[in-house]
């Protein structure tokens, strides 16, 4: 069992890196209300978090991450520009896999800035870059903006760009709507009779289920005006595919997406957010050309994020979690800010899995 002290220790001298940088510490409650962190996330978050409760303040979360925290506390009281680290347990319920930590230490940094958004990517990316630098790590990146303006591009319904956004972090889920959408997958048959029947309510039996009657209609109406919607075209399926395709260095996958941008210019201005962040990038020492990019980075563990992402791995030890993850996440605080909102990038490291790997004194 690695030494609770030397984490702490680790996790201090991580912290005094980054207020070395110009990061203002900041602290958080442990407890954290569950009614935000249920409204952001839905109740899938009652599998993943401790909650417990008391008359007083109803139900609370044990802290799962420190951002949603962070991002509160800078748009009531915070001053623009700002940069803030921090570190502290996080606690994450483990019901499949016992060797999973539900409980352990992050270090982290939140810059707010909205005068230059690649330029603070940058930033981010390159205080945890160089503080991981020793340990020989693997940095993957990414830019989930790509792929949800390539979404919004879509000739089709509102409805069903919704949908796909909303499935961008769920791959199965998003790729099953994409065959739907395209008509490469059929219609169920029991669904098709549904649609068919001029009065699906019909013989239906007594309501048991907690949706009413006026909701179950309301859905119902929906699917048949779907149905009825020409299907997405073989063309910009094949964009899509496309730009989930790109795995690639830095400087050629963005060679890559230009290409592709000249079918789907409607993703040509992600596009060249990407550009301006590797000169960011650059101009802070990174060689993008040994930099991995991967379009559909992110999309199963990062679910806040809308914009660039990133995480570092070590390769010789394909059995730990990633040693720091981050990215953009500019929706949250438009979610959180109660009508402002600030372009905000972060990052966050596991001291923990510094430690495991020999740590960086």
């Amino acid at each position: 069992m690695t030494d609770r002290a030397a984490i702490r220790a680790e996790a201090a001298r991580l912290r005094a890196l980054f207020e070395a940088e110009g990061a203002r510490p900041v602290e958080t409650a442990v407890l954290q209300p569950a009614e935000v962190l249920l409204d952001l996330y839905g109740e899938d978050i009652r599998a993943r978090a401790y909650i417990t409760s008391d008359a007083l303040r109803g139900e609370q979360m044990l802290r799962p991450d420190f951002t949603v925290p962070v991002v509160q506390m800078h748009m009531e009281h915070g001053a623009e520009p700002a940069c803030y680290t921090y570190s502290g347990e996080v606690f994450r319920r483990q019901e499949d896999d016992p060797d999973r930590a539900n409980e352990y230490m992050q270090v982290g940094v939140e810059l707010f800035d909205r005068t230059a958004p690649e330029a603070a990517d940058a930033r981010v990316f390159a205080l945890i870059y160089n503080a991981l630098q020793p340990l020989g790590l693997r940095a993957a990146t990414g830019d989930i903006g790509i792929l949800m303006a390539a979404v919004d591009a879509l000739r089709t319904t509102e409805r069903r760009k919704r949908a796909l956004a909303r499935h961008i972090w769920r791959p199965r889920r998003f790729r099953a709507l994409m065959e739907r959408y395209s008509g490469r997958a059929k219609t169920p048959e029991s669904r098709a009779a549904l649609l068919a029947k001029p009065d699906p309510m019909a013989g239906a039996g007594p309501m048991i289920g907690l949706r009413s009657e006026a909701e179950i209609l309301s859905r119902i109406k929906a699917l048949k005006e779907d149905a009825a919607t020409d299907p997405i075209s073989e063309n910009e399926v094949a964009l899509i595919d496309a730009i989930l395709g790109v795995r690639e260095t830095s400087d050629n996958a963005l060679e890559q997406l230009r290409d592709i941008a000249v079918d789907m210019p409607a993703i040509q201005p992600a596009v060249d957010r990407l550009a301006w962040r590797l000169e960011a990038l650059e101009a802070r020492g990174i060689e993008i050309e040994n930099l991995d990019f991967e379009a559909s980075y992110g999309r199963t563990n990062m679910e806040y994020y809308d914009g660039f992402v990133f995480g570092f791995y070590a390769e010789n030890r394909p059995d730990l979690p990633p040693v720091a993850t981050g990215g953009r996440y500019d929706a949250l605080t438009r979610q959180l800010g109660q009508g402002r909102e600030i372009p905000a990038v972060g990052g966050v490291v596991r001291p923990g899995l510094v430690v495991d790997l020999g740590g960086l004194s």
